[in-house]
């Protein structure tokens, strides 16, 4: 690595992560981190499912580089004492804006708002219960905040490191489509994509992680397709991140009659097992909007009980709504 290149304790945190950004770019190929044994550590991170590690770690690092006086396992203001600082500061105000502007695999929102360390109010030491999963996350993210604390790595080299993987994995992604779309290119025919490739690049987006708001697209893009056809259309979709009490919405999709705004049917999409639970959240929602819908219809991708479905039938009793599930 490039001495030059090491990001500067005196830098504000804005050119603090741009050269951080530029030193991965440059030694893409090699790890900064030496010795301590943590490279493999930050590759689990920043693969993980749940991206709400990589996020809080850049915004600690940031936050230590920035402020040298700081002691970087005490990110929230509510512990008190010498060295707090507001690590969600940090990740909204320099780390979300840099990881979008470089499109890198983080999570679109600030890590301090996730469920493990938005409850948590403790010191990250070893020993700490954050409470998410999976829980190896939170103890390698604990690990990685110990060894900056105790200086077995220093933190512009682990901030580098951590880039460094998320450049190398938006790359591989990237690759990955490129070859598909070549793929379906190549064994197109002059009739137009064939339906069998069709459904196999949706299976194929649906297997990937993460992909929870294709099937809330493959729906909505159903619907807009038969919608001369079916007579109803499908209302402008919400943000996927939003929840429906902000934005007044009754479900994932809304579907309304042609040339008319008033609903009659709402798509519900879970990517776990729907309980008796969510049809009542449900069936409180249509009662609070103050409308009569035709069907609410829950689309899972696990199995559903007999015991939901007569659950759904007798809701379907006591009101004009006819909910449903499928998976």
């Amino acid at each position: 690595m490039a001495k030059s290149k090491s990001p500067s304790r005196k830098s504000d945190p804005a050119v603090i992560l741009e050269i951080a950004y530029q030193t991965a770019i440059d030694n893409i190929e090699k790890s900064p981190v030496r010795g301590a044994g943590l490279t493999g550590d930050v590759e689990y991170v920043c693969r993980c499912s749940n991206l709400a590690g990589t996020r809080f770690l850049m915004a600690c690092l940031v936050a230590k580089l920035s402020n040298p006086a700081i002691d970087i396992r005490k990110p929230y203001t509510e512990i008190g004492g010498k060295g707090i600082y507001s690590g969600r500061h940090y990740d909204e105000t320099y780390v979300g804006p840099f990881t979008l502007k470089y499109d890198l695999p983080v999570n679109p929102t600030t890590s301090f708002l996730t469920p493990a360390f938005r409850t948590n109010r403790e010191i990250i030491k070893p020993g700490v219960e954050l409470g998410g999963r999976p829980r190896k996350l939170y103890e390698t993210v604990v690990k990685l905040i110990t060894a900056v604390h105790s200086k077995k790595v220093g933190s512009e080299f682990l901030l580098v490191e951590i880039i460094r993987w998320l450049v190398v994995i938006k790359d591989e992604r990237e690759h990955r489509l490129e070859s598909l779309f070549a793929s379906l290119k190549a064994s197109q025919s002059d009739s137009g994509l064939p339906a069998e490739s069709i459904v196999n690049l949706v299976q194929q987006h649906l297997a990937l992680p993460k992909s929870s708001r294709l099937p809330v697209l493959v729906v909505a893009a159903a619907y807009q397709a038969a919608q001369n056809y079916l007579g109803e259309w499908c209302l402008p979709l919400q943000g996927h991140t939003a929840a429906d009490s902000q934005t007044g919405a009754l479900g994932d999709i809304q579907i309304a009659l042609k040339d008319e705004n008033d609903v009659v049917t709402v798509y519900e999409m879970k990517a776990k097992r729907v309980t008796q639970d969510d049809i009542e959240i449900a069936a409180r929602k249509i009662a609070g909007a103050g409308i009569s819908i035709q069907n609410y219809i829950f689309i899972t991708t696990d199995a559903v009980d007999d015991s939901v479905k007569d659950y759904a039938g007798r809701m379907q009793l006591s009101g004009d709504t006819a909910f449903k599930c499928a998976c």
